[in-house]
């Protein structure tokens, strides 16, 4: 690929491969050709074009199916191909319908559907193997139960103790017996904190003491997901009671520290925000480890909402690591649990207690990621309050392993009438000072990046979006109205493309994005990854481009310009001009621009076909999103008709939109005056450079995505700021 002609397969609005979008004029009989052939790789059917667009399907007569055969000839052509190349490109596809007088798609069809076939004899053949190996395995266990059921005691000729079979309920009895001793060693190393040490082997004092692990006065060094791992596999049994107690004495603090108020609470002057007194803090509370290592600073902030979930399933959010990682996708860009120390008691997260390893985010190329090792302690007191508290586990370590040590922080949940629940969430972290570039520094000052803040307004709209999944008294239109299995399905595919773009803005290192040196731009991060056998994404080698900037606009004018499709053309260079037409969308939040909606790209100067977008924009007190991906029609149908989205390729473009600092009326976590304060924009393309996997990425290709970038993030300021000002 020379540097004049680039390989960059851009199409609208990313779109690499005009044969996945479905012509809308095309015969009956190759529509459903088309969908016959896809129904291996993608759960779609005819059931599920339902009635979303504006054009009445169902006052067309019937139409008989046309079923076709391919020859004897054309189907020894396509496996003679298969055998060498089973991932056709797009230009190897028509090279093949030319020559075999077959439609494109059904090529694409057909080789989708016999990599399938491949696919289900190779695991049908696994599974004869495993389940000729398990029968010999049982074979030979019986012959072994056989040889021990005869054994006779050397000494005495009678049976031995392997040959007394126990009953079922004697069995049953031992289980439960060795749950209790567990359950009993928990609470007894829960108990004993007051008294001396756990263990003889360590110099640990008590929570009563001036703080609980040890005095720690150098400084951190940056560690990897590696080395937490070895570190809690070396002290899986050793460090356990240890574990125990500086989780039961960071659950006390954060208790006290939650409901305390001043002095150790300083208000602001107008008594919307309130900063954490270091001085009375280390006055007031028992250290539960060292001191503050030099170069580091505090970051404290404290923030209560109430959200429609109740407390029990806000613990189930905190507790799944997975699912918290998830929902909290725009500050958590990775999370393990590396370790359970407890599951819990009665069935329940009462006394869980998890070791986990994350990797905290902001959605900009600009401020660097934090990551922490730390144990997560849930506890439910007498009156039915659940606490949940996090510690980093650092300091047990010869030399700590990250750059970010969690102090006590978590939350306090409260059940309230109609299935609500009261949040009281607290943030305290130390960090090394500096990393992040000065357009940020007051945002993460004010709490509005990692804090209590951020935390809180991510919790209240997940809320919301799950109340609206399950609402059954949605307003119904010809246009917009969806099932409650529909509603569900595009929901969570919208999810699903808003976490991989958070992920995707970072290069965090549980990503499988790979930096690319070299830029001449510092600003602008170029990332690059293969795609060979991820379903959930295009194949090949995808591009991402993603930089942040500054606008003296407020935050809500920005969302309210980048979400509304008839400005689409001011900015999107890849929608070649077209017209964006609305085919259905569902309101996800109470805010005002909290939707997902499903467009039509039609006209343009683009020669490609039509095309069909996904979009969802999000706003909530901390932070905004306008998130699309391109998406294929048959793809669209099977979601709004209640489909399993998990395996739609997706390959999210957009933006985050942050405040500049704590402007108006935000130092209390409430949206930013219309009239004040400024805008931190991220915006984040990813492309396709090439659908073949194994192609080299090209310079010119980078050279172009980068221009793409830059010429958009001209337009954007040229749209929003005048001239004049």
């Amino acid at each position: 690929m020379s540097g004049d002609r680039c390989n960059l397969q851009v199409g609208p609005c990313g779109k690499m491969d005009k044969e996945q979008v479905f012509n809308k004029n095309s015969n009956m009989s190759d529509g459903d050709e088309s969908t016959r052939n896809g129904e291996s790789d993608v759960n779609s059917d005819s059931d599920y074009n339902i009635n979303v667009t504006s054009v009445d399907r169902s006052s067309q007569p019937k139409r008989k199916r046309s079923y076709h055969r391919h020859t004897p000839l054309q189907i020894q052509e396509l496996e003679a191909v298969f055998k060498e190349c089973p991932h056709p490109d797009e230009r190897q596809r028509k090279e093949l319908s030319r020559e075999l007088g077959m439609e494109p798609l059904q090529v694409k069809f057909w080789f989708q559907n016999k990599r399938t076939q491949m696919k289900t004899q190779h695991e049908h053949t696994e599974n004869t193997q495993l389940r000729m190996e398990n029968e010999k395995l049982r074979a030979e266990n019986m012959r072994f139960r056989e040889v021990l059921s005869n054994a006779s005691c050397l000494n005495c000729g009678g049976p031995t103790p392997m040959r007394e079979s126990l009953s079922f309920h004697e069995q049953q009895l031992k289980i439960e017996n060795a749950r209790l001793r567990d359950e009993i060693d928990l609470i007894s190393a829960m108990t004993s904190k007051k008294g001396k040490p756990l263990t003889s082997s360590t110099n640990i004092p008590s929570s009563s003491t001036a703080y609980l692990p040890g005095n720690f006065n150098g400084t951190y060094q940056a560690g990897d997901l590696g080395s937490s791992v070895k570190f809690a596999q070396q002290n899986e049994l050793g460090s356990k009671p240890m574990v125990i107690e500086l989780a039961t004495a960071a659950m006390e603090e954060l208790m006290r520290i939650a409901q305390l108020g001043e002095p150790l609470w300083v208000p602001s002057m107008d008594r919307n925000t309130a900063s954490l007194n270091e001085d009375e803090y280390l006055r007031s509370f028992s250290r539960v480890f060292g001191p503050k290592p030099c170069g580091f600073k505090s970051e404290a902030s404290r923030e209560t909402v109430v959200v429609a979930m109740s407390a029990a399933n806000v613990i189930e959010i905190l507790m799944d690591v997975d699912l918290w990682s998830n929902v909290f996708s725009g500050v958590v860009s990775r999370a393990n649990n590396l370790q359970v120390i407890s599951s819990g008691v009665g069935g329940s997260f009462n006394e869980a207690i998890q070791v986990v390893n994350a990797e905290f985010q902001v959605a900009s190329p600009l401020v660097p990621t934090r990551e922490s090792y730390f144990v997560r302690y849930c506890r439910q007191d007498v009156d039915g309050t659940w606490a949940v508290v996090d510690v980093s586990l650092d300091q047990m370590h010869s030399t700590p392993l990250h750059i970010c040590r969690r102090r006590p922080s978590g939350c306090i949940v409260r059940d309230m009438p109609n299935g609500y629940s009261k949040v009281t969430w607290v943030e305290h972290v130390e960090v090394e000072e500096g990393g992040a570039q000065s357009i940020y520094k007051p945002l993460i000052k004010a709490g509005l990046a990692f804090g209590a803040k951020r935390c809180v307004a991510i919790l209240d709209g997940y809320c919301e979006r799950v109340e609206r999944a399950i609402a059954t008294d949605v307003p119904t239109s010809d246009l917009n109205y969806l099932d409650q299995e529909g509603r569900k399905s595009m929901l969570k595919l919208a999810e699903r493309m808003v976490t991989r773009y958070c992920s995707g803005v970072n290069a965090s290192t549980g990503n499988t994005w790979t930096t690319l040196p070299g830029n001449a731009n510092d600003n602008v991060k170029v990332m690059t990854r293969r795609n060979v056998d991820d379903p959930t994404m295009p194949f090949g080698i995808q591009l991402s481009v993603a930089t942040s900037f500054w606008l003296p606009v407020t935050p809500k004018t920005v969302f309210d310009f980048l979400r509304d499709h008839h400005n689409r053309k001011e900015w999107d260079l890849l929608s070649c001009g077209g017209e964006f037409q609305e085919v259905t969308h569902i309101v996800s939040g109470n805010q005002q621009g909290n939707r997902i909606a499903i467009y039509q790209v039609k006209g343009g100067n683009s020669s490609q076909t039509e095309m069909t977008m996904l979009q969802e924009s999000r706003t909530d007190p901390t932070a905004s999103y306008v998130v699309y991906a391109p998406i294929e029609m048959v793809c669209v149908n099977a979601v709004l008709g209640g489909g399993d989205p998990g395996y739609v390729p997706l390959l999210p473009s957009g933006f985050a939109i942050l405040p500049d600092g704590p402007t108006g009326t935000q130092g209390r976590g409430m949206a930013s005056q219309p009239d004040s304060g400024g805008s931190l924009l991220t915006i984040a393309i990813q492309v396709i450079v090439d659908s073949a996997p194994n192609a080299k990425l090209s310079l010119g290709s980078i050279g172009v995505a980068s221009r793409l970038i830059t010429c958009t993030v001209d337009k954007i300021k040229q749209a929003l700021v005048p001239k004049s000002s």
